[in-house]
């Protein structure tokens, strides 16, 4: 005997939930019909570890990607919603995805649309792409919304990959250069600085600063650790806020050494690509422009969409805003106002979308290029500066022992 959650329907059209032992899922069914109750899900109840992990499962876009396109392919080839759900469901893997799948296929059977359904799972179906279901299911091409849905991730999932493989290197860099000086720090100047103590020799001003550097980090290691942890949690909940928020998107766009070039350009492909997508799956623009606006990861982008949205709403072109936005260069307002005059706005976009990526994809190579011999030289200085200043009195005590 196994237990199983439930949920049912009663003569009144109350939900109730509740568990029963069974062999089963059909015995469980067979008992709420029995008590007058019409079933709408039937799970096995899982161990409270088994459940933990479960909900620590994330949904990828990858798992999205296959998902849009297995949806698509079974729409086109006239299976029904709700049918094409409940094969999906048994051959998606992740237990956290079938719950999720098996909740939206019985909000369908209960009346609710696809979009509908998808928009109460924010977390594993996006604003964006409940948009795109939602204008296919309006406009009776709900197999096409779903393939623009599963490019749009998969494009999206490439941008995210492309830079997240050009940052590995100077992260991995970085951390085992600070791991490098801390050892030295922590353990091989104390040796010399006991040496040089000896000779009562006195020490020259980059030897002073090192060795109180390693007394600091041996001494008062735990709070270099709290000051961390405070550092980190503090930018994060400002960074949260709208005006941490602004200034941190700012501040990426001035980065040197090429970094804010990149963030300019993976921030308008974002744009570029996600407006493109939706306007091709016949969303309205005022909210095609406000779901980019709310989806584009960039405050400035966000604080343009509102220029732009206000622009439309006066009868006026998404040109003209964009024009006095800094984030936006002016070939891109101007391929805008191309696509507007001659009605293929969506077909331009697609274009910008293009060039931009590929543009991310160059700037990541020469950024990665770039950064090589600056993080080389700047590991090497800081060796080098704990070096020099340790050899640094080995001189005087010489001149002491002449």
């Amino acid at each position: 005997m196994s237990t199983y959650a439930y949920v049912a329907l009663d003569t009144r059209g109350a939900r109730s939930k509740g568990e029963l032992d069974a062999e089963n899922a059909d015995d469980v069914n067979d008992l709420l019909r029995q008590r007058g109750l019409i079933p709408l899900s039937v799970d096995l109840k899982r161990a409270a570890w088994n459940l933990e992990i479960k909900l620590m499962e994330r949904v990828k876009a990858r798992d999205m990607v296959i998902f849009s396109r297995q949806f698509a392919t079974m729409i086109s080839s006239g299976m029904t919603v709700l049918r094409s759900l409940a094969v999906l469901e048994q051959q998606t893997e992740k237990d956290k995805f079938r719950e999720v799948l098996v909740q939206v296929r019985t909000d369908v059977e209960g009346g609710a649309s696809l979009s509908e359904a998808m928009e109460q799972h924010p977390k594993v179906f996006s604003r964006l792409y409940v948009a795109m279901v939602h204008a296919g299911e309006i406009g009776g091409v709900l197999e096409s919304a779903l393939t623009r849905a599963a490019d749009q991730l998969e494009k999206d999932d490439q941008l995210r990959r492309a830079v997240k493989s050009a940052l590995v290197y100077p992260a991995v860099v970085i951390g085992f250069a600070l791991i490098v000086v801390l050892a030295l720090v922590a353990f091989l100047v104390p040796v010399f600085a006991g040496v040089l103590e000896d000779f009562d020799a006195e020490l020259p001003l980059l030897t002073k600063i090192t060795v109180g550097m390693s007394d600091f980090v041996t001494g008062y290691w735990w709070l270099m650790i709290l000051a961390v942890v405070a550092i980190v949690v503090s930018a994060r909940r400002y960074i949260r806020t709208e005006q941490g928020r602004r200034n941190k998107d700012r501040l990426l766009l001035k980065l040197p050494v090429r970094i804010g070039e990149v963030v300019q350009k993976v921030a308008i492909a974002r744009w570029s690509r996600t407006l493109g997508t939706l306007t091709a799956a016949g969303v309205p623009l005022l909210q095609a422009l406000d779901i980019t606006g709310r989806t584009s990861g960039n405050a400035l982008v966000e604080d343009a969409m509102a220029s732009v949205s206000d622009s439309v709403r006066r009868g006026g072109t998404i040109q003209s805003p964009l024009r006095e936005e800094e984030i936006f260069p002016p070939m891109v307002a101007h391929m805008v106002g191309v696509g507007e005059e001659t009605g293929a706005l969506d077909q331009m976009l697609s274009k910008i979308a293009d060039f931009y990526e590929d543009e991310v994809a160059a700037a990541v190579k020469a950024l990665t290029s770039i950064l090589e011999p600056v993080l080389i030289v700047v590991v090497g200085a800081m060796v080098g500066f704990i070096v020099i200043s340790m050899y640094l009195p080995l001189f005087s005590v010489y001149d002491a022992i002449r």
